[in-house]
C-alpha cells in the first residue's frame, strides 16, 4: 500500500493528516478515521491501513493541530494503552481539557478542508465517502455525516455525548444523514446508558438513513481500539463485519 503524512491547509493552520490506499486500482473512495480523546497514533494509522487493505483510502487527520502536536497515548508494562483511570492525573487532565476545546463544528470544517484537498488527488474519490469514529470521534463522525451529504457509510464506536440537551446534539441530525449508519456500544460503557441508546434509535425512525446498532455484552468504553487494555476482540470484529459490507453497498468497492 501507499502511505504518506502530509499537512492539509485549513483556516486555522496546517493539519497533519495520514493517508493510505492500495498501490493500484484507484481511484479509491475516502474513509476518514476520527480519533478519540488520546489523539492520533500508530494504532489509528493501523486502522486506516485495515480499511485500505480492502480497497479504500484510509485517512487519519490530527484534529488537535490547533493545540500543537498533542499526543496523550500512554502504554502500560504490557504494551497496551492505559485506560483513563490508570493514567497520571496531569496527563489525563490535559487530554480532557484539549478534547473539550475541539468542537464538532471544528471537526466539520476540518473535514471540508480534507475533501477540498482530496478533490485534487487523482487516486482518491470523494463522490461517496465513509467515516468511522471512536469515543469523541464517534460523536464527531455523526455530526459530520449530518452536515456533509457525501458521507454515506458512517460508523460510531463507543461514541460520547451522542444525545444531549443542546441544540447541537448529534442525534438531532438524524434526518439529514444519508446512506447507512451503525453505532457500536459496550454494555459496561457509562457513556452509553439504555436511555441514550433508545434515544438514538428513536431519532432515526422515519429517517432516510438506515440505522442499526449493537450493544456488546461485557464490553466497556474503548473496547473497539485494538491496542487498549480493555480491547474486546469479538465485539470489535463484529463491528468490522457490519462496516465493510456497508462500505461496499454505499460507496462501492
Amino acid at each position: 500500500m501507499h502511505e504518506r503524512s502530509i499537512d492539509i491547509g485549513t483556516a486555522d493552520g496546517a493539519m497533519e493528516t495520514f493517508i493510505t490506499h492500495p498501490e493500484t486500482g484507484g481511484p479509491f473512495a475516502a474513509v476518514i478515521v476520527y480519533m478519540d480523546i488520546w489523539g492520533v497514533r500508530e494504532e489509528l494509522y493501523d486502522i486506516a491501513r485495515r480499511i485500505a487493505s480492502v480497497g479504500y483510502c484510509g485517512i487519519v487527520p490530527d484534529l488537535y493541530y490547533r493545540e500543537g502536536k498533542k499526543r496523550f497515548d500512554t502504554m502500560g508494562p504490557d504494551g497496551k494503552s492505559l485506560s483513563v483511570h490508570l493514567l497520571d492525573a496531569a496527563v489525563r487532565d490535559e487530554a480532557v481539557a484539549v478534547s473539550r476545546r475541539l468542537t464538532d463544528a471544528m471537526a466539520i470544517r476540518d473535514t471540508s478542508a480534507i475533501i477540498q484537498f482530496l478533490s485534487g488527488e487523482a487516486q482518491i474519490s470523494t463522490a461517496a465517502m465513509g467515516g468511522v469514529g471512536y469515543c469523541m470521534g464517534g460523536r464527531q463522525v455523526v455530526a459530520v455525516a449530518g452536515h456533509i451529504r457525501g458521507f454515506r457509510a458512517t460508523m460510531s464506536l463507543h461514541g460520547t455525548n451522542l444525545v444531549t440537551d443542546g441544540e447541537d446534539s448529534p442525534h438531532l441530525l438524524a434526518p439529514k444523514i444519508a446512506g447507512e449508519i451503525y453505532c457500536g456500544f459496550g454494555s459496561k460503557d457509562s457513556f452509553a446508558p439504555p436511555e441514550l441508546i433508545a434515544a438514538m434509535e428513536a431519532a432515526f425512525v422515519g429517517a432516510e438513513a438506515q440505522y442499526r446498532y449493537r450493544v456488546h455484552a461485557d464490553a466497556d468504553h474503548g473496547y473497539a481500539l485494538p491496542d487498549r487494555d480493555i480491547h474486546h476482540k469479538q465485539a470489535a470484529n463484529r463491528d468490522w463485519e457490519v462496516f465493510f459490507p456497508m462500505l461496499r453497498r454505499q460507496i462501492g468497492s
